[in-house]
């Protein structure tokens, strides 16, 4: 069950604002009813160019309403200038936070905003960019999206992206694209005069590198697969090969192939060796 704060329970049992505009200046719609949320908003403006009246339409969880509910309240008598600089993190802080698996429900509020605001000033309804490389094919993510996500809330793993956007929450394909975008922000964003050189290789005994290994194990992957009922345990290392076997929900998972190359042999070879590779036990 998830741990919802208060004030998101009362925006998901009395949300505010719901139901629709006759002849609204501005209306946006995210979202897909097969992916499992999707929004409406619709905004009027007064004579000062003053959101005056605001009304949404959603499907999809308790944090999907209450975000919406909460979007509601943060824009009403704001400018079109004053609210299109809502961000997410303004709607979950709004509402004391939300579970990290729910922050798609306020990057999706922020969507809509957007597209409703687009509406009003170009009487287009906003439609994604043909020229748009999708990434996640599962939720239909293109990698612009992936990048705002991770610039705006300083997103590190690909958990965190998928938590936000849902891009990498289906058959797991992408999960290699997406950590390759992270790290080509992360590296963007480090200043060239404080990038760290180059650390030489060093040199291990057997001993010391298979020590290094469980505590690599310990310290950054199984608290990782934990988060999501997982686990893993250390079966054999044979030289620069590490045999693991998969536990808990994740033993059997369809994305176990990607978490075992993308996430735990590239975090082995980040913090241990470059020439590990990891394979599964019995395959």
């Amino acid at each position: 069950m998830w741990n919802y704060s208060e004030k998101v329970m009362d925006h998901f049992r009395n949300p505010r604002n719901v139901g629709k505009i006759s002849d609204p200046d501005g209306t946006g719609t995210v979202g897909s009813l097969a992916c499992g949320d999707a929004l409406t908003l619709m905004f009027k403006l007064d004579g000062n160019g003053r959101i005056v009246d605001v009304k949404f339409q959603t499907f999809g969880c308790a944090s999907a309403i209450a975000s919406s509910s909460a979007l509601t309240e943060l824009v009403l008598g704001k400018t079109i200038e004053e609210a299109e600089k809502i961000t997410n993190k303004d709607i979950a802080n709004y509402l004391g936070g939300l579970p990290d698996q729910k922050m798609h429900c306020s990057v999706m509020g922020r969507e809509a905003l957007e597209a409703a605001i687009h509406n009003y000033r170009t009487g287009e309804t906003m439609v994604r960019n043909l020229e748009d490389h999708i990434i996640c094919t599962c939720f239909g993510v293109s990698e612009n999206e992936i990048r705002r996500v991770v610039t705006e809330n300083s997103l590190t793993t690909v958990d965190e992206v998928t938590n936000f956007c849902k891009a990498g929450g289906g058959c797991g394909m992408c999960r290699g694209d997406i950590q390759k975008i992270i790290d080509s922000i992360r590296n963007a964003q480090t200043p060239p005069a404080l990038a760290l050189a180059p650390k030489p290789p060093r040199k291990l005994s057997n001993l010391q590198k298979m020590k290094l290994i469980e505590e690599i194990i310990d310290r950054e992957i199984r608290p990782q697969l934990k988060k999501d009922g997982g686990d893993i345990e250390l079966i054999d290392i044979v030289g620069d090969r590490v045999v693991i076997a998969f536990r808990g929900m994740c033993a059997g998972c369809h994305s176990a192939a990607f978490t075992r190359q993308d996430f735990i042999e590239a975090k082995l070879r980040e913090f241990v060796d470059p020439a590990i590779t990891v394979e599964e036990e019995g395959k």
